[in-house]
């Protein structure tokens, strides 16, 4: 929105810009508009009935049905469906789709660490296909963030401790300013970045030379090599042991633990089964595994987790083969093809049954950092 070249307002470049903007500028209308009729009241009573004036003071009204049911019934009509719009927009934002194209995030003082799902890195800027949806999982190393993009009129919380999401289609191509919109220390002001909309051919020509690098890892391979380097394929394996459950398609599937409750083994409860695995041990098993809070990056975690996600399936790394960067990256993507390069960024998911857990206490997990992460 312009008014005499000079903008108003940010430009609509996302799925929910148009929307957003007629929430916000129709509660501004009604703001304006009550304001501007209680002012006028509010003034024409006090000259009209100051001390001095002819008014006649003789018959005063303390009651009219009429009057009071009106500004009653009307505003609350007004509030409830503003109440209906802005909360149907809410949970359009905070229910991507299932064939979204997934990219990690992680902040830190000060700056923006993006990640695709076929390993290409980038800082402080982030680069999207025009018209594909994009959800970012997003986690804080240090202090509380917050990812602006007000082209997009998208925002969320970047918390430590734990994973957040955010989603977006973008709908016009062009580069976008991305902020920190969360005081996070006394650069804040300086985390900023760019969001970059490309066509789709151009972008899967971007990803699939590596952004600027030639033959990156995907995340999954990155992950494969966190795996076998701390030792997780010593205790888990294909199948169940006394040492350890196996961690093969378990994603998104539930796991029983020792106190009797249970949970869905999404992400968040593998990341907090590889930092902090005491919280949730599995049935069958004791204390065996080594705690990895502060020894592995929330960057390793993200890789661990996406590994962990498509153990079992035909398209997993190996954790102990020395895999082809380029060919892995391939795989990962699904195709060459530009539509499908955009649109299918490595987000393994599993239909595999429930991985059945180990019935008796083993010895320790050595390394089994993810893997166990993913069994409580």
């Amino acid at each position: 929105m312009q008014f005499n070249n000079f903008p108003l307002s940010p430009p609509r470049a996302s799925n929910f810009a148009q929307e957003y903007d007629a929430i916000f500028y129709a509660l501004v209308g009604l703001t304006a508009f009550f304001t501007l009729v209680v002012g006028v009241a509010v003034i024409f009573f006090a000259i009209r009935y100051k001390k001095g004036t002819r008014a006649d003071r003789s018959r005063p009204m303390y009651e009219n049905l009429f009057l009071e049911l009106t500004w009653t019934i009307v505003p609350l009509v007004i509030g409830l469906v503003m109440f209906y719009f802005g909360t149907s927009l809410y949970v359009k934002m905070r229910t991507p789709p299932k064939n979204a194209t997934e990219v990690f995030v992680i902040g830190k003082q000060w700056m923006w660490h993006v990640q695709h799902g076929n390993g290409v890195r980038e800082n402080n800027t982030l680069h999207v296909p025009v018209g594909v949806p994009i959800k970012l999982t997003m986690i804080s190393q240090d202090v509380l963030h917050a990812f602006y993009i007000p082209a997009f009129r998208v925002q969320e919380h970047v918390v430590p401790g734990r994973y957040t999401q955010l989603w977006f289609t973008p709908t016009e191509i062009g580069e976008y300013h991305l902020f920190c919109n969360m005081y996070c220390g006394t650069q804040h002001s300086e985390m900023g970045g760019k969001v970059v909309v490309m066509s789709q051919k151009e972008f899967a020509s971007w990803l699939s030379e590596g952004g600027q690098s030639s033959a990156p890892l995907s995340m999954e391979q990155a992950g494969a090599k966190i795996y076998n380097k701390v030792g997780c394929n010593n205790c888990h394996g294909a199948e169940d042991t006394l040492r350890a459950p196996s961690l093969y398609g378990i994603y998104n599937k539930r796991r029983t633990f020792a106190d009797g409750t249970s949970l869905i083994a999404d992400e968040e409860y593998m990341r907090s089964s590889i930092l902090r695995p005491y919280d949730h041990i599995t049935s069958g098993y004791g204390q065996t595994m080594p705690i990895y809070e502060g020894q592995v990056t929330e960057e390793d975690v993200l890789n661990l987790v996406a590994y962990i996600k498509v153990l079992g399936t035909p398209t997993a790394p190996s954790p102990t083969s020395n895999v082809n960067r380029k060919s892995a990256s391939a795989t990962a993507l699904g195709t060459n093809d530009a539509t499908s390069l955009a649109t299918n960024a490595v987000q393994a998911n599993t239909d595999d049954p429930d991985a059945s857990p180990t019935r008796r206490a083993g010895s320790p997990a050595v390394g089994a950092v993810a893997a166990e992460g993913r069994n409580r």
